[in-house]
C-alpha cells in the first residue's frame, strides 16, 4: 500500500496546516536572512548555509556557537487540565536542546520567558523546579528569564490556577570533533539511519491529539481512563510519568519529552561519525528528515520503532489514517541519525550505553523521497 500526505485533507483533520506553517517559516527566515549582513565580519556573524534547520550558527572569532528558540505549544493546556506543572521543563529544554544537537551544537545555556494572565507563585515554582531537573539531566545552565503578566492577552483552560505560555532560547557550542555544523551536506547513498525511541508524544501534534480526544471522549477527555494493552510485559517506570504507567488520557498526553542531546554528544565524544540528524517534531518523520537530505538523496526506513500503544489507540478512536499520524506525531521515533554503514552498530551501542533505546532503522538511497515501511504498509513521501 502506497500512501502520501495528499491522500487526505490534513488541515481539516488537525485544525492547522503543516504546508502553510512551513511556507510562513520560510518567509520569516527570508526576512531574517536580510539582517545577516548587519553582522558580516563582526562578532555574532550568522552562518548562511544552514537554512532549513531549527537553529543557526553565530561566530565569535574562532568560537562557533549555535542558537535556537522554541516553546511548548498547546501541551500547556494538558498541564492546566491536570493541574500538574513539574514535567513541562523537560519539554521546554527538549525542544531547543535537541534542535541544537542535531546541528552539532552541544547545549550550554538557556533563557526563558513565561507570559501569564495573572501570576501564581506556586505554579511558577513547579515550572521552575521541573526546568531545574531537566537542566541537570542535560547539563544546561538556565542563565536568563522573565515573567510577564499580560492579563487577558493570555488565555487557556478555564479554571486553571494560571494560564501561560512558555518559550525559551538556548545556545550551545559546536562539538570540538566537528569542523562545521551538521547540515546534511555529507549525506550519501549507502549510509545508515539510526532511530532513537520516543516514549511520549513529546511536545508536537497536540492540536490534532486534543481534537481527536475531544471527539472520542468529550470536553473532559483528560479524565477518560487509559490502559496500555500488554502493560504487564513492559518495563514500566513507576517513579516518573510515562505513557506506559498513565491511568488517564490526560496523563498520557502530559508524559514528558525525552532529551536526546546528552546521548548525541556522547556519540560525538566517542569519535563516531555523524553526517546529519533530524529532530522529529511537527511534520513527523518524513518532513523533518527531508530537511537534511540535501544532495538529491532519499531514505528507506524499514525498521523504525513501533508507534506507542497510545498513538495506535488514539488513531483508531479518532479515525486518523497512518499518513496523517506519521505526519503529525513522532510515532515512537524522536530522532533520526545518519552515520556510516560500518559504524552504525557502534553508534547504537553508544546510545544504548547511555540509557537510550536505539536501533538501525534504514538506509540512505540514491533516489529522492522518504519511504516508511511500517505496520500499516508502505508510506511514501516525495522529496
Amino acid at each position: 500500500m502506497s500512501q502520501t500526505s495528499a491522500d487526505t485533507n490534513l488541515k481539516a483533520t488537525a485544525g492547522y496546516s503543516i504546508e502553510e506553517g512551513n511556507a510562513a517559516s520560510r518567509n520569516a527566515y527570508e526576512w531574517a536572512q536580510k539582517t545577516f549582513a548587519t553582522r558580516a565580519g563582526k562578532p555574532g556573524e550568522p552562518a548562511r548555509d544552514l537554512a532549513g534547520g531549527f537553529s543557526n550558527e553565530i561566530r565569535f572569532g574562532n568560537e562557533r556557537l549555535g542558537i535556537g528558540s522554541d516553546g511548548i505549544g498547546t501541551k500547556i493546556e494538558v498541564a492546566e487540565r491536570l493541574d500538574r506543572y513539574d514535567t513541562l521543563g523537560y519539554d521546554l529544554i527538549a525542544m531547543v536542546a535537541d534542535d541544537l544537537i542535531v546541528a552539532g551544537f552541544v547545549p550550554t545555556n538557556l533563557s526563558n520567558i513565561i507570559d501569564v494572565n495573572t501570576l501564581d507563585y506556586t505554579v511558577v515554582d513547579e515550572l521552575m523546579h521541573g526546568l531545574h531537573d531537566a537542566a541537570q539531566f542535560s547539563q544546561i545552565a538556565v542563565t536568563g528569564g522573565e515573567i510577564a503578566e499580560l492579563g487577558n492577552r493570555i488565555g487557556g483552560y478555564p479554571g486553571a490556577r494560571m494560564n501561560f505560555n512558555w518559550c525559551s532560547t538556548a545556545v550551545g557550542v559546536l562539538h570540538p570533533s566537528l569542523e562545521r555544523p551538521l547540515s546534511g551536506a555529507n549525506v550519501r547513498a549507502g549510509q545508515a539511519v539510526v532511530a532513537l525511541h520516543s516514549p511520549s508524544f513529546r511536545s508536537n501534534g497536540y492540536s490534532l491529539a486534543r481534537r481527536a480526544l475531544t471527539k472520542a471522549f468529550g470536553e473532559k477527555w483528560h479524565e477518560a481512563p487509559y490502559s496500555e494493552e500488554n502493560a504487564a510485559g513492559l518495563n514500566v517506570d513507576t517513579q516518573h510519568l510515562t505513557t506506559a504507567n498513565a491511568k488517564t488520557w490526560g496523563e498520557v498526553m502530559l508524559a514528558p519529552s525525552l532529551i536526546y542531546s546528552p546521548g548525541i554528544a556522547a556519540v560525538l565524544d566517542a569519535g563516531l561519525p555523524l553526517h546529519a540528524a533530524a529532530h522529529i517534531t511537527g511534520g513527523g518523520l518524513a518532513d523533518n528528515f527531508k530537511r537534511v537530505l540535501k544532495n538529491g538523496v532519499g531514505a528507506e526506513l524499514s525498521n523504525l520503532f513501533e508507534p506507542l500503544p497510545a498513538m495506535q489507540q488514539l488513531a483508531l478512536l479518532a479515525g486518523i489514517t497512518p499518513p496523517e499520524a506519521y505526519l503529525y506525531w513522532n510515532m515512537g521515533n524522536g530522532m533520526l541519525l545518519v552515520t556510516d554503514h560500518d559504524e552504525a552498530a557502534a553508534v547504537v551501542a553508544s546510545l544504548r550505553g547511555n540509557g537510550y533505546r536505539a536501533q538501525v532503522a534504514g538506509r540512505i538511497t540514491a533516489e529522492p523521497g522518504v519511504t516508511l515501511q511500517v505496520g500499516a504498509g508502505e508510506l511514501r513521501y516525495e522529496g
